[in-house]
């Protein structure tokens, strides 16, 4: 029976490019964080939604795996990426088994959530494993910068795409699945409709404190300051995933903290970490402000990249403390949490004395739409074009030497 069932396998993964090409060609259905929140309250309906995923997640799945075929073949080859893009498609082929079944029955209804739930516990890993490839391939080949903006390119489109599809099928187990427990009663599957941003900032800055207290038995204190524009005197709230503000705020907290404590190591008493919320007609900002020393402007764009981190490679491995610092994607990823919902993570640093991060969200949960890549002719353009010398001189690092000229008289 085992061997049957393997063959059967195997034959449906042979048919996979079949599928992928498919469904790439349509593109994802962007949903914005006012149809999660009514679908979720209002129109909550499982049989909806089970009819919606089985068509939407393999889009969103066949489009990035599109996307995958088109980095560099000598990364496409490594372990790491190959296990990612067989996670991907073993995925993608275990949500087609449900094109075809009957939606009124309540045992296929469970049997989806299950699958779901093997799925989203099959790609827990995928950011580390897909890090690990970026890592083996910057081992062994000679960079250049044609190949790396390919691979920045791929990266903040595959990852943005892992969080929505995660987001999808976080909001189906939740809501339906009537073994888990929501984080809060409150939330609508993983969104919460008065998401307390206070709250949130408290909870990472906390987690942040904990952690850099075991690595360096100190932390700085926080400075919380909140402007509601809307209703003075008001805490603010909006419509939002805690857990992906949560993580935007517990990197900006740790890169904080760190810099904070490397910069007055010798000082007896920390200056603190600032943060300021404000919430406008349009906007909810969160700035996050140290003294830490800051950064060169030239390198805050490094620090949104892949190819690139200050910290060493963190050890992985059973009984690891979690890295203070390490594969350098924390904020690169943190951006993406905020670009998901049409917001934006921005640095403004100043060397020699510190650096304010500003994390933008949108204020009207109809603004909040998620922001999907699509595999098109467009996109097929940024990996196919070569990219030329730059038409802006370059400066020498060096000085000039002016010694053998002479000045006219």
């Amino acid at each position: 029976m085992k061997f049957v069932r393997f063959i059967m396998k195997n034959a449906a993964l042979a048919s996979a490019p079949k599928h992928i090409e498919h469904f790439s060609k349509f593109s994802p259905s962007p949903l914005s964080m006012k149809q999660f929140l009514d679908f979720g309250s209002i129109n909550a309906c499982e049989k909806t939604s089970f009819v919606f995923l089985r068509q939407e997640l393999p889009v969103r799945l066949s489009n990035i795996l599109k996307e995958i075929n088109l980095l560099p073949d000598r990364l496409l080859a490594t372990p790491s990426v190959q296990t990612v893009q067989s996670w991907y498609i073993q995925s993608l082929m275990e949500i087609l088994e449900f094109l075809d079944k009957n939606p009124d029955d309540h045992r296929v209804l469970g049997e989806f959530v299950d699958a779901l739930v093997t799925i989203r516990n099959r790609h827990n890993d995928v950011v580390p494993t897909m890090a690990q490839g970026v890592i083996q391939y910057k081992e062994v080949f000679p960079q250049d910068v044609g190949t790396n903006q390919n691979i920045q390119y791929f990266l903040d489109r595959f990852y943005i795409s892992r969080i929505s599809i995660r987001m999808l099928i976080n909001q189906h187990t939740l809501i339906f699945d009537g073994t888990t427990n929501p984080v809060h009663p409150n939330t609508i599957g993983s969104i919460d409709p008065q998401c307390q941003v206070a709250d949130v900032v408290q909870d990472a800055f906390h987690s942040a404190k904990s952690l850099c207290d075991q690595y360096y038995l100190r932390s700085p204190d926080l400075v919380l300051q909140e402007i509601n524009h809307k209703k003075r005197n008001h805490p603010i709230s909006i419509v939002y995933v805690p857990s992906h503000l949560y993580h935007m705020l517990f990197e900006l907290f740790k890169n904080a903290m760190r810099a904070t404590i490397e910069t007055h190591e010798k000082r007896k008493e920390l200056p603190p970490v600032q943060v300021l919320v404000s919430l406008g007609g349009e906007d909810m900002s969160i700035k996050v402000s140290d003294t830490g020393g800051g950064v060169p402007f030239r390198r805050i764009e490094n620090l949104f990249s892949y190819m690139y981190s200050t910290a060493p490679a963190p050890q992985v491995g059973d009984g690891a403390r979690p890295p203070l610092a390490g594969f350098g994607y924390g904020l690169p990823i943190s951006r993406l949490y905020a670009k998901y919902f049409q917001g934006d993570l921005q640095l403004y640093s100043m060397e020699g004395y510190g650096t304010d991060a500003v994390i933008y969200l949108k204020a009207l949960s109809t603004d909040s739409i998620e922001r999907l890549p699509v595999y098109n002719k467009t996109a097929l353009r940024h990996y196919l074009v070569s990219h030329e010398a730059d038409d802006w001189c370059v400066p020498s690092r060096e000085p000039l030497d002016l010694s053998g000229f002479k000045v006219a008289k």
